[in-house]
């Protein structure tokens, strides 16, 4: 037990020693505004590659179009999400009444196109009331022969 207590002795005066040297030293003395030493030129001596900067202006380009079209279609699903019967109705009504619209002046353009037709007939004119057609067609491999009545 003696041995302990003279190790934890040790110890302690060890710490005590430690913290009696002072580990941080602070100058209060003012800085003077302008010194007597000439300002010393720092010229910047880095240099960057064309290939890095472009690399680099690339990513940040990527990067930001990603979040655009990320951020778009995030919108458009959240928006679609959203849509009940009505809103589809209220959204679509202009595209079909724009159709309707192209569809009416279509027909009547289309009808106003048509050339309307006038036969006029000369000559003599018969008309025979008394015709008959009679049909045949039987057999696997048939043929049609329709003959009129009256007629070679």
């Amino acid at each position: 037990m003696d041995t302990t207590d003279a190790r934890a002795q040790q110890l302690i005066n060890a710490v005590n020693d430690a913290l009696a040297v002072p580990t941080a030293y602070r100058d209060d003395t003012p800085v003077p505004a302008i010194g007597a030493t000439p300002p010393v030129a720092q010229p910047d001596s880095r240099r960057v590659p064309t290939w890095a900067t472009g690399i680099a202006v690339a990513s940040i380009g990527i990067g930001a179009g990603a979040t655009g079209i990320g951020c778009a279609v995030w919108l458009a699903a959240k928006g679609l999400a959203a849509i009940t019967l009505t809103g589809v109705l209220a959204a679509l009504s202009p595209f079909v009444g724009a159709a309707v619209l192209a569809l009416a002046i279509g027909a009547a353009i289309a009808r106003a196109g048509r050339a309307s037709t006038t036969n006029v007939y000369k000559g003599s004119v018969s008309v025979t009331n008394k015709t008959e057609i009679r049909s045949t067609a039987r057999g696997l491999f048939a043929r049609n022969r329709n003959t009129l009545k009256g007629t070679r």
